[in-house]
C-alpha cells in the first residue's frame, strides 16, 4: 500500500469530523472548548500571551452567542500554533490542571480530531497520552510489569476499545522495554540512547503513529522509560544519603564536592538537603542531552560522596551497609509524584509503632503534618505519612485541611482520611501478613464511598463544577485504594 495513503488513513484516527451545521456537533465542540479553556487561559498567562477576553468572559457559558464562540475557537487555534509540547508539559506538571481527568481527555480529543496534524501536534498528543495514563492508572500498577492490556484498560475513555496485538513496526520499543529490566543504575541507562531511539521510531512512523494500537505502545514505552529513570535515580539518591549518614556517624562535617561543581568543604547537611530536593529533569524541553546532563550531575555527586567516605573511613562505601535498590524501591506515591513532575518527598524517618488508627486520629495526623510543614507554593501534590504508608494529596485536598471550611471541604477531608485508613491498613497487612486492620477499615471506607458519590451528584445538580470534579477525583482515588486492598 502507498505510504502516503497509509499516513492519511491513520492521521484521522478514524474519528469522524461531522459537518459544522450539525447542532449536536456544535454542542460537543463547545463542551470540549469549555473543558480545555482553563488550560489555555493558564498557558497564556504562563507564557505572557495576551488574553483577548475580559475577566467576566473567562467562565464560558453553556449556550454562547455564535460570534463569541467563533472568537473562542479562533483564539484556541492561535494558541495551538504558539505553544510547544515542552511548554504544555511544564504547565501541566506544575499546576493542579494536571489532575483534571476530564480536562486532559478533552485536550487529547481536541488534538486527535484535527484532520491535519503537525509534528508539534503529535508531540503534544504523545505527552498528553502518557500524562493521562499516569493520572488515571491505579496505584498498584506503578510497580508491576505493565502490559499493553493494562494500558488499553486505562486509556479506554480516550481511545475506546483497542486491539492490543503488538504491531511489527513497534518492535524496537518492545526490545528497549526488555532492556530496561536489566538496568541497575543511572550509569547503565546513560550508556544507552533510549530517548532518541524512541523519538526516531515516533518520527519515522508518520501517520501510523495515530493507529490506536501504536499509541498504546508509545504510552507504555514512555511511561516505563520514565519510571525506570525515576527508580534508578532514587537508587543513587539512597546511596548518597547512606554515605552521608556514615560520614556523619564518623564525626565528619564536610564533603569534597568538586566533581559536582561545589567546594571541597561542603557541609553534610547542605548536601543532604540537595539530595532530598533533587528534581527530575522532565519539566523543561527535555531530550537525550538535557536528561543526560542532569543525571551526570547526580552521578558526580554520588562519586564525590563515595570518594569522601573512602578517604574518611578508609574503605569503600560499597563495603559498608548500603540499602539496595531492591529493598528501597520508591513507593507508588513517590513514583506517581515524580511522573507528574513533582518533587519526590524526602525520605521519612522510621515511625515508631503506632496504635490502631481510627477516623478522628487519622484526621488529626493528616492535619498536624500539613500544618507543621505547609507545602510550598505552586506544588500540585503533597505527601503525608500515615503509619508506614505515604499518601499523595492533591492541592485541593490540602486546601480543604488548611484553609477552607464548609460542606465541600468536609467531604474532601473525609475522602482523604478514608483513603489514608485503607492505605495504612494495606501496608500493615503486607508487612505483618495479617489483615485485621483491613477487615476493620474496609466497611468504613465503603460507607464513605457511597456517601461521597451522593455528594458528587449533589454538587453536579447545584452546578458547582469545581466541587464535583475535585470530589469526584478524590472519590476515585479512594475507590482505587479499596480495589487494591480487596485483592490482597
Amino acid at each position: 500500500m502507498d505510504a502516503a495513503l497509509v499516513n492519511n488513513m491513520f492521521t484521522t484516527l478514524n474519528l469522524s469530523v461531522p459537518a459544522k451545521t450539525d447542532g449536536g456537533t456544535k454542542l460537543t465542540q463547545w463542551e470540549e472548548a469549555r473543558s480545555v479553556f482553563p488550560i489555555y487561559l493558564a498557558l497564556a498567562k504562563h507564557l505572557q500571551i495576551e488574553i483577548p477576553f475580559p475577566q467576566n468572559q473567562r467562565v464560558l457559558q453553556e449556550k454562547p452567542e455564535e460570534e463569541f464562540s467563533k472568537r473562542i475557537y479562533r483564539w484556541l487555534d492561535s494558541l495551538d500554533l504558539q505553544v510547544h509540547a515542552h511548554q504544555l508539559r511544564q504547565l501541566l506538571q506544575t499546576t493542579t490542571l494536571n489532575a483534571s481527568e476530564s480536562g486532559l481527555r478533552a485536550l487529547i480529543m481536541r488534538y486527535l480530531r484535527k484532520p491535519s496534524k503537525t509534528n508539534a501536534d503529535r508531540d503534544k498528543i504523545d505527552f498528553l497520552l502518557v500524562q493521562y495514563f499516569a493520572l488515571c492508572a491505579p496505584a498498584k500498577i506503578y510497580h508491576k510489569q505493565i502490559e499493553l492490556t493494562d494500558v488499553a484498560q486505562v486509556m479506554k475513555p480516550v481511545l475506546g476499545e483497542v486491539d492490543c496485538s503488538p504491531l511489527s513496526w513497534c518492535e524496537p520499543l518492545e526490545k528497549m522495554i526488555v532492556s530496561l529490566r536489566t538496568l541497575k543504575s543511572l550509569r547503565d541507562i546513560l550508556k544507552t540512547n533510549f530517548i532518541e531511539q524512541g523519538r526516531r521510531v515516533k518520527e519515522t512512523a508518520g501517520g501510523m503513529f495515530y493507529d490506536p494500537s501504536a499509541m498504546l505502545a508509545f504510552v507504555r514505552f514512555n511511561f516505563l522509560l520514565r519510571r525506570t529513570f525515576i527508580e534508578l535515580m532514587h537508587a543513587d539518591l539512597i546511596y548518597i544519603r547512606s554515605g552521608l549518614n556514615h560520614l556523619e556517624t564518623s564525626g565528619a562535617k564536610t564533603v569534597n564536592c568538586q566533581a559536582f561543581g561545589l567546594s571541597s568543604t561542603e557541609p553534610i547537611n547542605k548536601i543532604r538537603q540537595l539530595a532530598d530536593e533533587w528534581k527530575q529533569p522532565f519539566q523543561g524541553e527535555y531530550n537525550e542531552r538535557s536528561v543526560n546532563q542532569a543525571f551526570e550531575k547526580l552521578l558526580a555527586l554520588r562519586a564525590d560522596v563515595e570518594r569522601t567516605t573512602e578517604r574518611v573511613l578508609g574503605k569503600p562505601l560499597e563495603s559498608l551497609a548500603v540499602p539496595s535498590a531492591a529493598t528501597e524501591t520508591p513507593a507508588p506515591s513517590t513514583v506517581a509524584a515524580a511522573l507528574h513532575g513533582e518533587k519526590s518527598p524526602a525520605p521519612a524517618k522510621p515511625a515508631a509503632t503506632q496504635p490502631t488508627l481510627d477516623f478522628e486520629t487519622c484526621m488529626e495526623q493528616v492535619w498536624e503534618q500539613l500544618i507543621s510543614a505547609p507545602p510550598s507554593r505552586g506544588r500540585s501534590m503533597t505527601t503525608v505519612r500515615i503509619g508506614s504508608a505515604r499518601l499523595l494529596m492533591s492541592s485541593w485536598e490540602v486546601t480543604a485541611f488548611v484553609s477552607e471550611d464548609g460542606p465541600a471541604a468536609e467531604d474532601l477531608r473525609r475522602a482523604v482520611v478514608a483513603r489514608a485508613l485503607v492505605t495504612a491498613a494495606l501496608e500493615d497487612a503486607k508487612e505483618k501478613g495479617v489483615a485485621n486492620s483491613l477487615e476493620r477499615v474496609l466497611p468504613i471506607a465503603r460507607m464513605e464511598v457511597s456517601r461521597l458519590q451522593e455528594r458528587v451528584e449533589v454538587a453536579k445538580q447545584a452546578k458547582d463544577t469545581e466541587a464535583a470534579v475535585n470530589l469526584g477525583i478524590s472519590t476515585k482515588r479512594l475507590l482505587s485504594a479499596l480495589d487494591e486492598a480487596e485483592k490482597l
